[in-house]
Parts: structure tokens; C-alpha cells; sequence
């Protein structure tokens, strides 16, 4: 193959741009993408990124509004990163942790255990969020298999929330048009109500509108779940601090506490799923800490390395290794980049920056103005919702906004992929308009960003929510 100019090219259009357009269409498998998009138009492609912004090949600038996939917490062009990968490259480029170990895992494990909340001392490094699923369940199965109690296998998780495409996480998921594709997928996984307060009358809570007594009927849903099903045969419960898909739904007050009793009463693991609410997109290393709850497992990635390298991770109590700390048994379950060398200490030098530059109070000392800034946007008509927490938000759609009537599917297809999608891009931001579950735009910026940040994606909102709004 003949030299291409770099991708890195600063400014104006790539040199090679007709050429990367039709190499991408001809062999590049993108992936959740409908291909026959780009049929009649071209193919988004970025080529850099510096601070909270992205440039395309043809030289536009973006606001990154979701953090590439909620990952870019320090944002982009971090020269540190960067230096931190190639130096480990040069002194040790891969060593695998299957009964070996290398310094730079053992550092991070001993940082990431000392960050986790309780008793979590125990790392098990994979490379993505998908994969520290997995492990957890897998995990969960083995310990009660190993402390006499084989028949606790099921696991509960929410609905419409995403926890991971490998087989096992897929099926944890609680997207039903997600899995179909791929079924018959592993059994034994069960639903509960999310914790959607602004939805809540639709659901079968009859409770006064009050978000504590909603997060009690919520959890309290899980307690039913596991005596319908049986304790002995539940192993674990699945949920995210902030439930991501549907549009960033947060616990109402006191519902993990009340999970966690349930779960420690018919001895079932909390699995709190941070791939993406950890290190410090809720202001925090982990999302548990903001919420105050003790989970037995978290998993995480994303932010671990703020995207320079694929890293992820399951972090398990010393409850669950103790089983196997003696004898000749094993966890039979391992990843070859699990833990690479590369990531490890770009890891590392990432949380050296969340230190050093105080990348969490940043988070808690700003998320108040960002909040007011996106809510800012409900005295538009098809804005209903604004919800989250820290650097991690929702905007829920509607047609009415009286009555919170939704869109049916052709009219959110019409909305999300006809226009919004494109809309918001073409206008400079790049964020997430979604509809697994109702209509929401999702926003996840680096942490590093400020007010101008968020005036500057509130005014872009403004403009394409208002002219989508004319559009129905």
C-alpha cells in the first residue's frame, strides 16, 4: 500500500479525504451503524482532538458532548498520555497476567483497591466495560458454586438498561430489541422497574409522586423478584448509579440503601456497573461513593484511562476471593489484554492527573452550574425532562409537554435519525440523541469543561430542538 498523508493533518480539508471515504464505506464494519446511511452522504470522520473539541477530516471543529462514549474525562491531546504509553511500550510492550504479573498492573491494582469503597481490595483487569461484566457474573456463579450454594445462578438487572454486548452481558440487558438478534442468548436474567421518576405514573407504582417513596416501591420491586424466582437460585443484582440507557435515570434517595438490604437479606451480590459512572464522570472515583452504598462487585472502564487505551476492570470484595486464596481452585477466566502493560500505565498517569489537578472537585464544585444551564432548556415545548447528576445528563422529548405524551416509533425514527442526529452535528456538537427507551439527547462532556462549555451546548441545543420542534 502506498504512504498516506497522516490523519492528524491540521486544518482544512484531509489531502486524502476521497480516498477515506471510500475505504470506509468499502471496508470498515462500524459498529451499532446502519451502512446504508452513508449510502447518498459521507461517512463522519475525525482526525484530532485538543481540550473538549473534535475536528473532522474536512477541517470542522465539534464540541465532544459525550466524551468520545462517556470516556474522554481529561479530554483530548493530553501529551502526559500519550508520553506515558510510548515510554512503557519501549520498556515493556506486552506481558500477559495469566499466573504473571508486571509492575505497572500491580500499581494500578493497589491505586484502583485503594480508591474503591470497603473492602473491593481485589482487580481483575479486562479491556473493556463488556468483558468486567462478564467476569462479574461469571465470578458470582463460581463463588456460590465454591461456598455450597450451586443453584444461585440468575441474575436481576433493570429495564432498558445496557450493560455490554458479549453474550453473558447482553443478556443482563434489559433492551429486549437489542437481544434479538442474537437469541437464544444465556437464560436465567430477569427485569425490574428502573428508577424513571419522571415516568413513574406510568408504571405499576401507585405510591404518592415522591422520589423516596418511588426508590423504595422501586427496590422493593427486586425483593419481589428474588422470592418469586427463589433466593437460593439468585446470584447477583446488576445496576448502574446513574442508569445510562433510556436517558441517564438516577437513584431516587435511599433506593440503594434499600437494595442493599435486600440483597445482604437473601445473600444476593450488588454489582454496581460503573463503566461509565466511574472516575469522576458523577464526581467521583466511583458512583457508589456519591450514592453511599457498599457494592461486592463494581465494574468499570471507560474513564480508567480516559480512552488513551483500552482498559476495563471487575473489582470484587474480599468476601469473594477468599475462596480462592487456597487450595488448587482457580477463576478459569481471563482476557490476553487484560491488564496490558500500555494501559496499565496510561492508567496510571491518568489518575495522577485526577489528583493533581483536582478533577473530581472540579466536577462537584460545577456540575450545579451545568445543571442550571441545560435546565435552562425546558421552556422549550418538546423538552421534558432534564436529569442526571455530575458531568451526565438526559433530556427527554415529548410531544406534549402538558401530558408527557412520547413519540410512537415512526415519529421518533422521524425525529432522532431524520433529523436530530445530523442537526446537532452539523451545528458543532456531538452528543447522543437516543431512543431506547423515550426520545432523549444524552450529554457527557470531559470533565475538564466549564461554562463556556455548557453555554455553548445549550445554545446549540436551543436552536436544533427549536426547529425540530417546528418540524412535528
Amino acid at each position: 500500500m502506498p504512504n498516506r498523508p497522516s490523519l492528524t493533518t491540521m486544518g482544512g480539508m484531509h489531502p486524502d479525504y476521497d480516498h477515506l471515504q471510500q475505504a470506509a464505506k468499502d471496508h470498515l464494519w462500524m459498529h451499532f451503524t446502519r451502512h446504508s446511511t452513508y449510502e447518498n452522504s459521507d461517512v463522519p470522520v475525525i482526525v484530532r482532538g485538543e481540550g473538549a473539541y473534535i475536528w473532522d477530516a474536512q477541517g470542522k471543529r465539534y464540541l465532544d458532548g459525550l466524551a468520545g462514549l462517556f470516556v474522554s474525562q481529561l479530554g483530548h491531546g493530553r501529551a502526559e498520555l500519550a508520553d506515558a504509553a510510548a515510554k512503557q511500550a519501549r520498556e515493556l510492550a506486552f506481558m500477559p497476567l495469566w499466573s504473571y504479573a508486571h509492575p505497572t498492573a500491580i500499581e494500578l491494582a493497589e491505586r484502583v483497591a485503594r480508591y474503591a469503597p470497603g473492602d473491593l481490595n481485589r482487580v481483575f483487569f479486562t479491556t473493556g466495560g463488556g468483558e468486567a461484566v462478564e467476569s462479574a457474573w461469571k465470578l458470582a456463579k463460581q463463588f456460590f458454586k465454591m461456598t455450597g450454594k450451586p443453584t444461585k445462578h440468575k441474575v436481576i438487572s433493570r429495564a432498558i438498561a445496557y450493560h455490554g454486548t458479549p453474550q453473558g452481558a447482553l443478556s443482563i440487558t434489559g433492551l429486549p430489541g437489542m437481544k434479538a438478534p442474537f437469541e437464544p442468548l444465556v437464560p436465567s436474567t430477569f427485569r425490574v422497574p428502573n428508577t424513571n421518576f419522571y415516568r413513574s405514573e406510568e408504571t405499576s407504582y401507585l405510591g404518592p409522586h415522591d422520589e423516596h417513596a418511588f426508590g423504595q416501591w422501586a427496590a422493593n420491586r427486586i425483593a419481589e423478584a428474588i422470592e418469586f424466582e427463589g433466593p437460593e437460585t439468585v446470584a447477583a443484582v446488576f445496576l448502574e448509579p446513574v442508569q445510562n440507557s433510556g436517558g441517564c435515570f438516577p437513584p431516587p434517595p435511599g433506593y440503594f440503601q434499600r437494595v442493599r438490604e435486600i440483597c445482604d437479606e437473601y445473600d444476593v451480590l450488588l454489582v454496581s456497573d460503573e463503566v461509565i459512572c466511574a472516575f469522576g464522570r458523577l464526581g467521583h472515583m466511583f458512583g457508589a461513593e456519591r450514592y453511599g452504598y457498599q457494592p461486592d462487585i463494581i465494574t468499570c472502564a471507560k474513564g480508567l484511562t480516559s480512552g488513551y487505551s483500552p482498559l476495563g476492570a471487575m473489582i470484587a470484595s474480599d468476601r469473594l476471593t477468599e475462596p480462592f486464596l487456597t487450595g488448587h481452585e482457580s477463576f478459569a477466566h481471563g482476557y490476553t489484554f487484560g491488564g496490558h502493560p500500555v494501559s496499565t500505565a496510561v492508567a496510571m498517569a491518568n489518575l495522577d492527573i485526577f489528583e493533581n489537578e483536582k478533577v473530581n472537585e472540579h466536577v462537584r464544585a460545577t456540575e450545579g452550574a451545568f445543571r442550571a444551564t441545560l435546565e435552562k432548556l425546558n421552556d422549550l415545548p418538546i423538552v421534558g425532562d432534564v436529569r442526571g447528576d455530575g458531568y451526565f445528563y438526559g433530556i427527554e422529548l415529548v410531544k406534549d409537554k402538558a401530558t408527557k405524551e412520547t413519540f410512537d416509533e415512526a415519529e421518533s425514527e422521524k425525529l432522532l435519525r431524520g433529523f436530530l442526529s445530523k442537526a446537532l452535528f452539523d451545528e458543532g456538537l456531538y452528543c447522543r440523541a437516543d431512543d431506547r427507551g423515550d426520545p432523549v439527547v444524552q450529554l457527557a462532556p470531559p470533565l475538564i469543561c466549564d461554562q463556556e462549555h455548557f453555554d455553548e451546548i445549550e445554545q446549540i441545543l436551543r436552536v436544533v430542538l427549536d426547529k425540530a420542534y417546528s418540524l412535528l
